[in-house]
């Protein structure tokens, strides 16, 4: 099953940084390149644990659909959440978030797996986890951008 790891520096406090990652508007504003929208379940604010989210985005020339759940929280350290319909076979994000003295490290550990066998697995050597890299990468730095500016307040 790949993972990756990523971690983020951030110039913002713990809690700020947190609940930034939960939020449902700033997905979308952060993601707004694929087309990102919130379908069903929680479609704005803050998500919390137990929760489900439908996500609707344009990915790799194809609209695709992916519903995943809050299956743990612990404020502001750490929460998970898996897929629960979607073209994966299984997909499971592990956020955590360490305050430093000078602001926040954002660890993301996503652990997934293809359907379609060695089919599958090619793919994802040849591209696909580049593609989920990128798009971890671009969307941790422009929530980056919102923490350390004024443009937080917008989303809490």
């Amino acid at each position: 099953m790949p993972t990756i790891h990523l971690t983020t520096f951030i110039k913002a406090p713990l809690e700020r940084v947190f609940d930034l990652a939960r939020s449902i508007d700033l997905h979308k504003k952060t993601l707004a390149h694929t087309r990102e929208e919130a379908v069903s379940g929680t479609i704005t604010g803050l998500i919390n644990s137990g929760e489900t989210v439908t996500w609707k985005a344009r990915h790799l020339g194809k609209t695709r659909v992916l519903r995943s759940k809050i299956t743990a929280l612990e404020r502001p350290e750490h929460f998970t959440d898996e897929m629960t319909d979607g073209d994966f076979r299984s997909l499971k994000h592990d956020h955590h978030f360490k305050a430093i003295d000078n602001g926040t490290l954002m660890i993301d550990y996503m652990h997934y797996e293809l359907p379609y066998g060695i089919i599958g697995r090619v793919a994802d050597r040849v591209y696909l986890n580049k593609y989920l890299v990128r798009l971890l990468e671009t969307r941790n730095d422009a929530l980056r951008k919102v923490a350390e500016s004024e443009g937080w307040k917008q989303y809490l």
